[in-house]
């Protein structure tokens, strides 16, 4: 059986090592905000975005959805995810289950507004899910708590 070591970032801690069968205890982690910073990784975004939402998908089920915050910010080539899904129904389905256990997708304004793209164009992103900036949007949630992503 695979083993838990929850290690103290204090020395004076004890550590403790929980057991568990694949998945982590009930409790094991403690709840989290955090903020996956998307920016694609051309020239094969598609082996990226599929990698990104197992990711997003394996932090959730490890967590649980009540137990995490997830915010995925979305700019320059990373908006592309949001095209690819209107197409790709693998990718769309994957979204929505996320969506569904409280993930948001977020969409950069600066991107939308260089690559001349209306956000009503991209899978499932409502006027709300814009903001002004990618990279500013990652600081302020950054500001806010969440621990930052770039996988």
């Amino acid at each position: 059986m695979p083993q838990f070591a929850r290690r103290s970032l204090f020395p004076a801690a004890a550590s403790v090592v929980l057991v568990g069968a694949g998945a982590a205890p009930a409790g094991y982690y403690a709840d989290q905000k955090v903020v996956y910073h998307n920016d694609g990784r051309p020239p094969d975004n598609t082996a990226y975005f599929g990698m990104l939402l197992a990711n997003l998908r394996n932090h959730l089920a490890a967590v649980g959805p009540s137990h995490v915050m997830l915010r995925i910010v979305n700019l320059g080539p990373g908006v592309d995810l949001l095209i690819a899904a209107q197409q790709d129904k693998p990718m769309a389905h994957a979204i929505d289950a996320l969506r569904a256990d409280g993930a948001v997708f977020l969409v950069c304004n600066n991107t939308l507004n260089a690559r001349n793209l209306d956000w009503r164009t991209l899978y499932g992103v409502q006027e709300g899910d814009v903001v002004p900036s990618g990279v500013a949007e990652l600081g302020r949630l950054q500001a806010m708590g969440f621990a930052y992503i770039h996988p």
